[in-house]
Order: structure tokens, then C-alpha cells, then sequence
């Protein structure tokens, strides 16, 4: 008698169990938090990527903006001239715009001069550049196409971009090693590029290139972020 009561108690308490559904929220969101944890951490990547992409782009725009304003006056002489010290005020600004993102630390920043040669086809005048990634120009070094026509300018192949006769344009590039939140959960290292262009504002000195006035050259072969 007493094992039936035992059983048939059993059996209730099994019933009873069957029947609850009290705790069918909480497990279906135990199943789905992972899920939704993991798709709030590749949101949250993909606008950390975003952001810093149209951060790089901003920086590459304001650089060639500035760059093509630089020079200045000199004695007897209409066309401003550049410096040493103005490229190096505006690699610094650009350093200060980005500093959270450490473009200097993390990237390369190559600022040419695509002017026209005396045979009447592109070259690249001068170029300067910041960072300590070993990156260099997709375009060529300093003094690519000084004579000749047959370098065709900066740019995406067909569509590139030309100096016009008796001034200059200011070409940017800038290249970014982007470290993800969640290291290569979704992404692995990206590498940003972004490039900007400017012709020169102002009536500048094109033969004298960058003049030395005792700053220090910011030449291509060295990598700082100073």
C-alpha cells in the first residue's frame, strides 16, 4: 500500500514537472544569449571599423586641404614658397587631429607634390611622408616622371589625376593598420587606405620644391612619428 502511494506520489510530482512551463523563458534565453551577445559584439566591431575608416578619410581630406594652403611669402618674389617647417606644421596638425587613433603609430601618411615636368607630362616633385608602418606610395617615389610623359599622374588607373600647367596638386596618402575591439573574432588586422587630393590655393614657388630652412626633412626613407 504504501509503495502505491509512493508511486502514484512519484508520478504527480513527474506530471506536475511536465506540465510547468515557469522557467521555458529563462532557458530559451540561456539558448539565445550567445547569439545575441555575439551579434551586439559585431555590431559594435563594425562601427569601431567604420568610425576609424571615416576618421582616416577626414585626416587624408584635411591634410591635402592644409597642405595645399601652405608657403610663404618671401622678398622679392609673388609666389609663396614652402618649407621645411610648413610641412612639418602640417603633419603635426594632422597627428593632433588623430592622436587617439595613433595614425603616426599604427600607419604611414605620404604627402607628394604631382606637378608638371618641362617635357609637359606628370611628375612627382617632392614627397614627404610620416609614420612608422613601412608603407610607400602606390604611385612612386619622389622624382617619378621628371622627364618624359610617359608616368600618366596619381590615382586609380584610368582615372587618374593630372596637375594642370603652372601649378600643383596636393596628393595624400594615408595608410592605417586598424587593431579590431575583440582582436580577429570578426576581423582580422584591416589595413585602411584613403587618399585625398587638392590643388594648390595659391600662387606658389614650383621650381624651388620644399626649401631648407633648417627644420628637419621629413624625407621618405625615414619613419618617425615625431
Amino acid at each position: 500500500m504504501k509503495n502505491a502511494l509512493t508511486g502514484k506520489k512519484k508520478a504527480g510530482i513527474l506530471s506536475r514537472l511536465a506540465r510547468n512551463q515557469s522557467g521555458l523563458a529563462l532557458t530559451e534565453f540561456a539558448y539565445a544569449l550567445p547569439i545575441f551577445t555575439g551579434l551586439g559584439m559585431y555590431g559594435l566591431e563594425t562601427a569601431n571599423l567604420t568610425l576609424t575608416s571615416l576618421r582616416v578619410s577626414q585626416a587624408a581630406l584635411n591634410l591635402s586641404d592644409n597642405a595645399s594652403r601652405m608657403g610663404q611669402a618671401v622678398v622679392n618674389t609673388t609666389s609663396r614658397t614652402v618649407f621645411e617647417s610648413d610641412v612639418n606644421q602640417v603633419m603635426t596638425g594632422l597627428n593632433l587631429q588623430t592622436g587617439d587613433i595613433g595614425i603616426l603609430q599604427r600607419g604611414r601618411v605620404i604627402l607628394s607634390s604631382l606637378e608638371r615636368n618641362a617635357d609637359d607630362g606628370q611628375w612627382i616633385h617632392w614627397q614627404r611622408c610620416k609614420g612608422l608602418a613601412n608603407y610607400q606610395s602606390a604611385y612612386g617615389v619622389e622624382g617619378v616622371g621628371a622627364t618624359g610623359t610617359a608616368f600618366p599622374g596619381m590615382g586609380e588607373t584610368g582615372n587618374e589625376v593630372t596637375a594642370t600647367s603652372g601649378t600643383g596638386v596636393m596628393y595624400v596618402e594615408i595608410v592605417y593598420e586598424h587593431e579590431p575591439l575583440f582582436g580577429d573574432l570578426f576581423y582580422q588586422n584591416k589595413i585602411i587606405r584613403h587618399e585625398a587630393v587638392f590643388n594648390i590655393r595659391d600662387n606658389r614657388n614650383l621650381t624651388a620644391g620644399v626649401d631648407d630652412d633648417g627644420d628637419p626633412s621629413a624625407t621618405c626613407n625615414l619613419y618617425t612619428d615625431i
